[in-house]
């Protein structure tokens, strides 16, 4: 379209593609959800979304790995216009390129299905990875248009693989509550991979050469598959349908909004099985990232001098709206962990809420 109707035609037509895109987002009508707690401000709520991927090592070897990727393999797209320039100076060397790229991600979205039923998410995107990288290593040695794009067609196909496992990945790995925020970290993970990445491999071109930059980016694109060895993405979802079975407090009259705002203390005592001391402490721990992930900002688990099995676990979460918040939060999928704490414990444990005493809220 460039070479035929010019630049500004091309970014016209990608305007007037955006309008369906509008119209649909326009009168799409969300569905409303009941809640008990009260809505979240902005800062809360992009402070949860940080809290909760800093607490998810799913989640975190999703991003890590996204990102150590787009940082090597962004030197296709940042050189690409060079490397077509220099087997075709017409524009629609380029637009062929980018053509013979998109042909590519759609044999590699057809494919998709059939691999999956086949091989595991992890392996799926190791290759991909693998073969992606050894595209673009392959790109600096082609001098022809036609050899070119039948490489380009393939990191295409090895592109989405990547991309679009990773990215029904990142949104099966987060609950409803925070899937879009989780989203948005995602895509800052993105981009911002893909941003320095280019800025890097582009300063590697201009001070060496576009050859050794498309090089070692190509060996760093393939390498970072041996990352599967020490980080391996999650083959399958946990179950993450809200599970609010925590038994809510009754306020009683005497305590005032305004203390409702101030800081929680939530204690929750445990009589815990003699012999299991140390299994419960260990499971405890795993369980403290549960409640740093929902809310929690501070925890602790401390046991009592005056009673030999009497174990107390403290958190501190920044007001009772937000407590309320972190009871919607529990999935199907922490049961297992919580379950796994109970079965060191004899009895009910005993819970307990204080709020910060502030005297001028008295």
């Amino acid at each position: 379209m460039i070479a035929v109707a010019g630049v500004s035609t091309a970014f016209v037509a990608n305007v007037i593609s955006f309008c369906g895109v509008i119209l649909v987002v326009a009168r799409w009508k969300r569905p409303i959800r009941n809640q008990t707690a009260p809505p979240e401000t902005l800062t809360g709520a992009t402070v949860a979304a940080v809290r909760y991927v800093r607490n998810s090592p799913s989640i975190l070897t999703v991003l890590v790995r996204t990102g150590i990727i787009l940082f090597f393999s962004s030197s296709l797209f940042a050189l690409l216009p060079s490397v077509a320039r220099s087997v075709d100076e017409r524009a629609i060397g380029y637009g062929l390129l980018l053509g013979c790229f998109g042909a590519g991600a759609i044999g590699g979205a057809l494919l998709m299905q059939t691999l999956r039923a086949r091989f595991s998410t992890d392996m799926i995107v190791s290759a991909g990875v693998m073969i992606l990288g050894t595209a673009i290593v392959t790109i600096p040695w082609l001098h022809r248009l036609s050899t070119l794009a039948l490489v380009i067609s393939v990191s295409g196909a090895a592109w989405v693989l990547f991309i679009s496992l990773i990215n029904a990945l990142v949104q099966n790995l987060a609950p409803d509550w925070v899937r879009a925020r989780v989203l948005a970290i995602f895509t800052l993970v993105y981009m911002g991979s893909f941003a320095l990445g280019s800025a890097t491999w582009g300063g590697i071109a201009e001070h060496q050469s576009v050859r050794l930059s498309l090089i070692y980016s190509g060996f760093g694109t393939a390498g970072s598959a041996i990352l599967a060895l020490i980080a391996r993405l999650p083959d399958s979802t946990a179950d993450l349908t809200p599970w609010n079975h925590w038994r809510m407090p009754v306020i009683v009259k005497e305590v005032s909004d305004e203390l409702l705002g101030g800081r929680v203390l939530v204690t929750i005592e445990y009589s815990v099985i003699a012999e299991q001391q140390s299994k419960f402490v260990k499971a405890m721990r795993q369980y403290a990232r549960v409640r740093r992930r929902d809310g929690a900002y501070r925890w602790g688990i401390y046991r009592d001098i005056e009673v030999a099995n009497r174990f107390v676990e403290v958190f501190l979460v920044n007001s009772w709206a937000e407590h309320l918040r972190q009871h919607e939060r529990q999935t199907k999928a922490d049961r297992e962990l919580e379950q796994r704490v109970y079965n060191h414990v004899a009895g009910e444990p005993k819970v307990r809420h204080l709020l910060y005493a502030d005297s001028t809220r008295l």
